[in-house]
């Protein structure tokens, strides 16, 4: 009955249009009180939830991010990918995929990704004849990169929920491959449909254009690299990391591009403080309810309803991925990372999955589930730019979800996709 209250006051609050911060406490100080428990030790657990340190990682970010979007960054790096990649066949996909490539790990965000380069790609594309669904089809598709390629704060979050003893060194390394796998997978989609609906290719700049505009971008491109450089190396936490990121950007930004004026940065201030709040908000009340799914042992309910099905770890992963894509259509990405780790991580495991690797499996299909209605984040944005209704964009949309789905089960089937490179520097600094 405990779990039932618990659920059950959890989608209630959703359907009247709570917050899902809001919807994931309530749920949780209702279930203590059904159960006898004293309300202290709820509030503990939400205390506790936020008390960790390398949480203090994801403000950092999320401002060197906010920074990213508003200094200048993007239009470089997209000048920079156009002068390399636009020449091919439907050259301004490729551009668009390169450019959430190398932005992706700079913002570690997917609607950041979204609401950057496709206000500056969407327009330019519809300009030179490409049809909109195209445009926004993969610029919405491309962005999911930031949630892969690092540094991600969603892989902060995943670090945390799972109890802390997963590295997020290695989860960002992790990230490395099977995101440069998922542009490769959507520029072979783009490609694809561009050559069937009969796009070209831009004029090659020339090799002195395509040199200049890799010098131009390439401050920019360093903020990823001091951030996921000093995490490798040792020298920096991600904590450290990501603060030195910060201040690199605001002076990349501030000095170097002198783009960042004192309007923009009020706004990356904000809108920062803002998403930082909302997440720690949600950390604390996902501790609260990770408690009490833990008192319930709901992972063991779910593993032995899964295995009631099929005890093929084959059949039963398939079952995980289609699970975290129907939530992932649902709801929002952090909230489900809190709420989905708990449970669906001791299943994974039980049935021969690395942490790691389950850790990169699952920022795939919520990710996916941010191109995708009804609660699709960078669905909307994207749609949203290029002016176009969110159903004539999904009409169109197969090629590039088919593209992410056969990365997603080489990722999930294939372990040393995500696990080779996180294995080897272990070794080598072991």
């Amino acid at each position: 009955m405990g779990l039932a209250i618990l659920f059950g006051v959890f989608v209630v609050g959703l359907v009247v249009g709570a917050p899902i911060a809001f919807a994931v406490g309530l749920a949780s100080i209702v279930t203590f009180l059904y159960e006898g428990l004293p309300l202290f030790v709820g509030f503990q657990r939400i205390i506790s939830g936020i008390s960790v340190f390398s949480l203090l990682a994801i403000p950092f970010f999320i401002f060197a991010g906010e920074l990213m979007l508003h200094g200048g960054i993007s239009r470089r790096l997209v000048r920079f990918a156009s002068a390399a990649v636009g020449r091919m066949r439907g050259g301004l996909g490729m551009v668009n995929v390169t450019s959430s490539m190398l932005f992706g790990g700079i913002s570690g965000s997917a609607v950041a990704d979204t609401s950057a380069l496709g206000s500056i790609l969407i327009p330019v594309m519809k300009e030179k004849g490409y049809d909109t669904d195209y445009a926004v089809n993969v610029t919405v598709t491309s962005s999911i990169a930031g949630v892969v390629i690092p540094p991600s704060h969603n892989m902060i979050l995943y670090a945390v929920a799972a109890g802390g003893g997963i590295s997020v060194t290695q989860l960002f390394v992790a990230g490395i491959v099977p995101g440069i796998l998922m542009c490769l997978a959507l520029a072979v989609a783009a490609y694809v449909v561009a050559v069937k609906r009969g796009y070209g290719g831009e004029t090659f700049p020339g090799w002195e254009a395509l040199f200049v505009s890799f010098f131009a971008s390439l401050p920019g491109l360093m903020t990823a690299v001091i951030i996921v450089g000093g995490v490798l190396s040792g020298i920096l936490t991600v904590t450290e990391s990501g603060a030195f990121g910060a201040i690199y950007a605001i002076v990349v930004t501030g000095l170097v591009y002198r783009e960042l004026r004192w309007e923009p940065f009020k706004k990356a201030v904000y809108q920062a403080v803002k998403t930082t709040a909302l997440v720690m908000i949600l950390v604390g009340c996902a501790s609260a309810f990770s408690y009490l799914l833990a008192l319930y042992n709901v992972p063991q309910l779910l593993a032995d309803g899964l295995t009631s099905v099929s005890d093929n770890p084959i059949v039963v992963l398939l079952m995980l991925n289609l699970l975290l894509l129907a939530l992932g259509m649902i709801m929002d990405m952090a909230p489900l990372i809190l709420i989905c780790t708990p449970i669906f991580l001791p299943v994974a495991q039980q049935f021969g999955m690395d942490p790691i690797q389950f850790g990169i499996m699952m920022m795939m299909n919520l990710g996916v589930g941010l191109c995708t209605p009804p609660v699709g984040g960078c669905l909307f944005v994207g749609s949203a730019i290029g002016g176009i209704k969110i159903e004539q964009t999904v009409k169109t949309i197969w090629p590039f979800y088919l593209a992410l789905f056969v990365v997603l089960m080489l990722v999930t089937y294939v372990p040393s996709v995500s696990l080779a490179l996180p294995d080897w520097l272990q070794g080598l600094g072991g």
